[in-house]
């Protein structure tokens, strides 16, 4: 299988994992990303670089900040220094600064370290005074920055992890440079792994201005509630100093809100420099039961669609809404046959005889089957690719709404099916190695009847 996506992020070579320094920055988002130069498996991790102005078609650029003999360059965050906080910019130059995690080649501690760029982010100076924040931890990592408060009142912010301790560990600075603790949250919720790649961020609760809460996102793994890589979310408030959820965060799987309940969404952070409303997110689109194992080549490994959140009420509490952005397309007729990479809508009643639709996508090599009943939605991928023991599963969520309604787009790419039901507010990524010549086939059970059946070909995107 070597087929590389038309609408998902990669790299022209190697190995890729977390997003990094999600920023958008003088008209162009920045995917900057975990990767490896030399080869295609996890290793001397460096910051690989993408930029876009659309977040679709995605122009990669020469490797971003590289590891050397005694630093490997783990994941992190960047911001836009407006006011040359940092003093890394000089007269016409707005410093773009990425906050990283620096690992000792040799100790394996994990601190935190600062590289910036003058010309756009296209090239970076390490800070010669690295690093800027050392707990003595090997566990010490993911750094995600933003700016809190405003005008002369404003400062930043960091939110990392002690992966290990499954703990938030929240800081402050006024200049990037020099770090004062704040707080910590956790352990809580899914504590089955490691916790890595956090954001906290704000959003405005049923697009009210009035009431806003925040959002702190934690990927953990193992201990997803798929199996392996998954990201969990609580929403709450941020006064500056701490994060309080609004409600007891237990450590029932089934009770965790999760950002994704399919295997192979995980790490995935939003873009600083975006208005409120345009919070947008993009994760790694694989799983680490099985990431060094999937057979694609040149490249290995690659990014969701960035999906915009939003923040909704939902049985009497906040849950996050995903909306897919993907570029425009052309209808075809359902019946023809499936295209690379499409969008498909599906609109249907159910009756009241517990009846159910089935949409199978079915390709020379696999097949993946997209379930949905009263309140639930299935993706089956048993038979979609046997790379790795732990690969063919079965994912489910339970569908908020209305139960005698099925409202759900499915996107496929050459190698992934993303679904999103009742608008986004529940979503399942899963890799799915279907092979050519595929296509669509929709069948009903007891009364139910699909209402709308739309493919939209996206070929030709990223």
């Amino acid at each position: 299988m070597t087929r590389r996506p038309l609408i998902h992020f990669t790299a022209a070579r190697n190995w890729l994992n977390d997003p990094n320094g999600l920023v958008f920055h003088e008209g162009r988002y920045h995917l900057f990303f975990q990767h490896n130069p030399f080869g295609d498996l996890h290793s001397h991790m460096s910051w690989g670089h993408a930029s876009s102005v659309d977040l679709m078609r995605w122009e990669e650029h020469p490797v971003a900040i590289p590891c050397d003999e005694g630093e490997w360059i783990f994941s992190g965050s960047a911001v836009v220094d407006a006011d040359d906080t940092s003093g890394f910019g000089a007269p016409g130059q707005t410093p773009l600064v990425a906050v990283y995690t620096s690992v000792d080649a040799v100790t394996l501690i994990q601190r935190q370290a600062l590289a910036y760029s003058v010309d756009g982010g296209i090239t970076w100076t390490k800070h010669a005074g690295n690093p800027v924040l050392d707990r003595g931890s090997r566990d010490f990592r993911d750094p995600k920055v933003f700016r809190y408060g405003d005008g002369a009142d404003a400062f930043w912010v960091m939110v990392a992890v002690e992966a290990e301790d499954r703990q938030i560990v929240l800081y402050r600075s006024d200049d990037l440079r020099s770090w004062e603790y704040l707080s910590a949250y956790g352990p809580a919720g899914a504590v089955g792994g490691a916790w890595e790649c956090p954001d906290l961020f704000p959003l405005a609760l049923d697009d009210d201005p009035d009431d806003i809460r925040w959002v702190l996102v934690i990927s953990l793994y193992p201990g997803g509630v798929a199996g392996g890589s998954g990201t969990q979310y609580v929403v709450g408030s941020f006064d500056g100093v701490r994060f309080t959820p609004d409600r007891p965060v237990g450590d029932d799987l089934a009770d965790v809100d999760w950002l994704d309940l399919g295997r192979d969404c995980y790490a995935g952070v939003t873009f600083n420099g975006l208005p409120l409303h345009e919070r947008t997110l993009i994760a790694w689109m694989s799983n680490w039961d099985y990431a060094a194992e999937v057979p694609t080549s040149p490249w290995r490994g690659s990014m969701t669609v960035p999906r915009r959140l939003s923040l909704v009420t939902v049985d009497g509490r906040p849950q996050l809404r995903s909306q897919p952005i993907l570029p425009a397309g052309e209808a075809i007729e359902p019946t023809a046959e499936l295209p690379a990479a499409a969008r498909i809508d599906v609109r249907a009643s159910l009756g009241g005889d517990g009846g159910g639709v089935c949409i199978d996508l079915v390709g020379a090599e696999g097949r993946v089957s997209v379930g949905c009943r009263r309140g639930r939605v299935t993706v089956d991928r048993r038979a979609a690719g046997e790379i790795h023991p732990g690969f063919p599963s079965v994912e489910s969520a339970c569908v908020p709404g209305d139960a005698d309604a099925v409202d759900v787009t499915i996107v496929v790419d050459t190698c992934s099916v993303e679904v999103f039901a009742a608008g986004g507010l529940r979503s399942i990524t899963d890799l799915a190695l279907l092979g050519d010549a595929r296509r669509l086939e929709v069948s009903t059970e007891g009364t139910a009847v699909v209402e709308t059946l739309a493919v939209i070909d996206l070929g030709g995107g990223a």
